[in-house]
């Protein structure tokens, strides 16, 4: 089981790898689409590779409400705790 502060240092782990964003810029209030400049298949590769490290699969309806890294954060932390 992980605890959500587990779960945001995968998130921004994965983040500073896929995307080279600095992890100082990875704020729980950073914006998904707008701070850290992440389109739609950018959007596919961090669900992909949040799957692989969970084993659990983010669905597509879950991830488009998530519009903050808190918000994913809550989304993933959930997955894992179910």
């Amino acid at each position: 089981m992980q605890t959500r502060d587990q779960v945001l240092e995968q998130v921004r782990t994965a983040l500073v790898e896929l995307f080279e964003i600095e992890a100082d810029r990875i704020t729980a209030s950073a914006r998904r689409d707008e701070d850290r400049e992440i389109d739609s298949i950018d959007a596919v590769d961090l669900m992909d590779r949040l799957r692989r490290q969970t084993g659990r699969k983010i669905s597509a309806e879950n991830f488009r409400s998530v519009r903050t890294v808190d918000d994913l954060v809550t989304a993933v932390h959930a997955l894992v705790q179910a």
